[in-house]
């Protein structure tokens, strides 16, 4: 499938390309007493995560509490996190920025404040809350709607556990490629046969070559060695905020060549990751707390963890974290 990636209605192709690596998913950070944004914090967070060796950021994901944000929260984010990488001198980093809302039109509209607060691509679930009204016919034509409009190109976010357990399946992700405007696909669903497929029919981009230029994002950092082996172009991976280095060092190990030691040290990342996915939001924020000195806490009704709850993360993530602090 040969497709001219990126360049669509009217707009300029963005200047920044998405390379192969590791990305995160950033997390939104609050003040602790009025949940207010916390800008600061949020522009620190992202320089070190790039500083740590990431490829890109994505703003506004599952992670960033999109689902609490306003829509000039959410503006406001991105533009903070573009403002930060360009003064610490990262201005080739490109920003993916979640803009899922429920409507065709309000989906349209978000990609394009995102694309004015300095996003470079946006990351789109399939829409869910009519869910029984949602048959692949409904979702593909919402896809296409939205990318004929869109003025940033669209990575498609395979996440069911998000969205009422839609799960897009390889046919469909494969003809909605087909769209020169739909330039990726993050598969959270863990699913690496489909990524494999879809890899495949799209000729998506490797460390080892161009392809198309489109990108089969795996969805997390434990099947970091696998997407790279069913053809896969990077990761967006919650751990990334906190072990990026490690995240990093898997990919590295690989793409060089070096896959025994890519294999053994994806073991200890999956081990310590588990520790995160397990406590979500709440658990990945308070392990940045513990061993990098900000954090905070999710929105509510998300819950605080308790001290307990806390240490166990803390405990089950040090040897990965170890070996981060060692690189």
């Amino acid at each position: 499938m040969t497709v001219s990636r990126g360049a669509t209605n009217g707009q300029q192709a963005p200047r920044r390309p998405l390379p192969c690596g590791i990305y995160a998913p950033t997390m939104t950070f609050f003040d602790a007493d009025t949940e207010d944004l916390d800008i600061p914090t949020i522009k620190k967070h992202a320089v070190r995560l790039v500083k740590d060796g990431l490829a890109g950021l994505v703003t506004m994901g599952s992670n960033g509490e999109a689902i609490h944000c306003t829509r000039e929260e959410k503006a406001a984010v991105t533009r903070a996190t573009r403002e930060a990488l360009d003064e610490a001198g990262f201005k080739d980093t490109p920003i993916i920025v979640g803009a899922t809302e429920g409507s065709v039109r309000g989906t349209i509209e978000l990609c394009r404040t995102a694309q004015e607060a300095g996003g470079d691509y946006v990351l789109l679930l399939p829409p869910s809350y009519f869910r029984f009204l949602m048959d692949e016919q409904a979702i593909h034509d919402y896809f296409i709607a939205v990318a004929d409009e869109s003025p940033l190109p669209l990575v498609l976010y395979n996440y069911p556990g998000a969205v009422a357990g839609i799960d897009m399946d390889s046919d469909l992700l494969i003809k909605l490629a087909a769209h020169p405007n739909i330039v990726g696909t993050k598969f959270t669903c863990g699913n690496t046969g489909k990524l494999t497929r879809v890899a495949q029919a799209t000729d998506a981009r490797t460390p080892w070559a161009e392809g198309s230029g489109y990108m089969a994002f795996g969805g997390m950092c434990d099947f970091t060695v696998q997407t790279l082996a069913s053809g896969g172009s990077g990761i967006i991976a919650g751990g990334a905020n906190v072990m990026p280095k490690v995240c990093v060092k898997v990919w590295n190990l690989y793409v060089e060549g070096k896959i025994d030691e890519a294999i053994a040290l994806q073991k200890t990342l999956a081990k310590g990751d588990w520790f995160l996915t397990k406590s979500a939001i709440a658990g990945t924020k308070q392990a940045i707390q513990s061993y990098f000195g900000y954090g905070g806490y999710p929105r509510r009704p998300l819950k605080r963890l308790e001290k307990a709850r806390v240490a166990t993360i803390v405990e089950g993530i040090k040897e990965v974290m170890d070996i981060e602090n060692s690189l």
